[in-house]
């Protein structure tokens, strides 16, 4: 895991505002969001849950930083076959639509 994707992950679970380069997390009343090139990629609603978004962009960077926010969870992660992506949960794959999607 890059340095960038593990500092950001630590300020996201961490509860604390960060910016590097592309990078960036943002800290409100009500949730944390994870942004990659000005897109929210990732957002934890206080009560609600971790949703995740590759915004249109399903490139290595976005992947390698949505699996940084998904190590937390150790039975999760993002993987790409035949250029379509897909999210194994508790060993459970299914495919990553367009979209949010609810991780818990």
């Amino acid at each position: 895991m890059r340095k960038i994707t593990q500092e950001a992950t630590k300020a996201f679970y961490g509860g604390y505002s960060f910016r590097k380069d592309n990078t960036e997390v943002i800290i409100n009343d009500n949730a944390r969001l994870f942004y990659l090139h000005g897109n929210c990629i990732a957002k934890k609603v206080l009560g609600d849950g971790l949703y995740i978004n590759h915004c249109g962009w399903q490139t290595n960077t976005a992947k390698e930083r949505l699996n940084g926010i998904l190590a937390a969870y150790r039975s999760a992660w993002i993987y790409q076959k035949d250029f379509v992506w897909y999210i194994v949960k508790d060993e459970k794959e299914t495919e990553f639509l367009d979209g949010w999607n609810r991780i818990d």
